[in-house]
């Protein structure tokens, strides 16, 4: 029951960094409190697996430390996964932006890592629930199944998001055992709530719009829901969200809606029929509604005009929040980077003691990006445990 690598979490990253150090003829451990492995790579990207990414940079993540990812992600690349994903024969496609989905199931990505553990001879243990780990000369983890022993011991058991998959906070809990400071964590690449009432008679309705922070923007669909919003660019915003601080959307970001309303401004063409030459018909009149009675353009002010405009180019959203951890992709925030080696992921105070993936204060943006984050921490650690 003597191991020199137990790796806690049987997902993404715990599972690549078993290969990792199986190939280096390291006797690995994989403990998995679910009764199978790989469950949140099952139902992501639709059951078809938004792997990776053909452009990953550190530009691509957020983390109280920027650069944390850089080592990690340099040295076992987007290109190295894609290769093994050939050498296994799964199809794939780019759909947009770079992202690379499988052809058939994400299962096939599953049954990939699978082959390569039990050819690295790694040690799955599924349905084992931890139930502490201690250290003394190495680390003993007691489980339902018994007690293991280990030189070294990885966290890879994700964050809060999607409990439904089995997602829990050990990882932090573990993290905090042993002195290491946890930053604070939210639900993120999560639909997101909207203030107020009413919302729900705009559900359905997709736009491609610019959506900003401060420190970020993405050009990408949202789509408005019966509570609020989401779609790929309300996701991605929802990295950079700070409650409190409006967003602002630009509805139609290739039309100076000011400038068009002007050149029209002595038309009898009613406004909402006006606008519905260039969005939805029921956003076109949500608008409208929220500036009074609908009117044809040539009966309103020039400063009414250029509000109208302003709601559809700089729309500035007071979000009431987020729609929780059971919709959200992935958990901002985590073990800090601070007590970390880029290099190897181990923590910097307790020897033999590494965290990795989803645990750790680096989350990518939509797009494949947390997945190669998995892989490429998964492999920093089982490059050394």
């Amino acid at each position: 029951m003597k191991y020199d690598a137990i790796i806690i979490g049987g997902g993404a990253a715990g599972l690549y960094c078993a290969i990792a150090a199986g190939k280096r003829g390291r006797k690995a451990l994989v403990i998995e409190h679910n009764p199978i492995v790989g469950r949140k790579i099952i139902i992501s990207g639709g059951g078809r697996c938004n792997f990776t990414n053909l452009s990953v940079g550190h530009e691509n993540f957020v983390s109280q430390n920027p650069h944390f990812c850089k080592s990690a992600l340099a040295r076992h690349t987007a290109q190295n996964f894609i290769d093994l994903v050939r050498k296994h024969n799964i199809p794939y496609y780019e759909k947009t932006l770079g992202q690379l989905f499988c052809r058939g199931r994400s299962q096939e990505i599953v049954d990939m890592l699978l082959t390569e553990c039990r050819d690295a001879r790694v040690r799955i243990e599924t349905s084992t629930t931890v139930k502490s780990i201690e250290r003394n000369i190495d680390f003993e983890i007691d489980t339902n199944r018994g007690m293991f022993q280990a030189e070294s011991v990885v966290i890879a058991t994700g964050g809060n998001s999607f409990a439904k998959v089995g997602a829990t906070d050990f990882g932090y809990r573990v993290a905090r055992q042993f002195g290491l400071a946890v930053t604070q964590t939210r639900p993120s690449l999560v639909p997101m709530i909207l203030e107020g009432s009413g919302w729900s008679r705009l559900a359905g309705i997709s736009v491609d719009s610019t959506v900003s922070t401060e420190n970020a923007n993405f050009c990408e669909n949202i789509l408005f829901t019966h509570k609020g919003l989401s779609g790929p660019a309300i996701l991605q915003i929802s990295n950079y969200w700070e409650s409190g601080r409006p967003v602002r959307i630009d509805l139609l970001p290739t039309v100076d809606m000011a400038e068009l309303l002007v050149l029209s401004s002595v038309s009898k063409r009613r406004l909402d029929n006006f606008l519905a030459g260039h969005l939805p018909q029921r956003l076109a009149e949500h608008i409208v509604s929220q500036a009074g009675e609908r009117r044809p353009l040539n009966r309103y002010s020039a400063g009414e005009l250029e509000r109208i405009a302003s709601s559809v180019n700089s729309w500035q959203v007071d979000f009431a929040g987020t729609e929780g951890y059971d919709r959200a992709e992935v958990t901002l925030g985590g073990v800090s980077t601070t007590e970390l080696s880029s290099q190897t992921l181990e923590s910097k105070k307790v020897a033999g003691l590494y965290f990795i993936g989803e645990v750790v204060d680096v989350t990518g943006w939509l797009g494949g990006y947390n997945f190669q984050w998995a892989w490429s921490s998964g492999h920093a650690a089982g490059q050394v445990v």
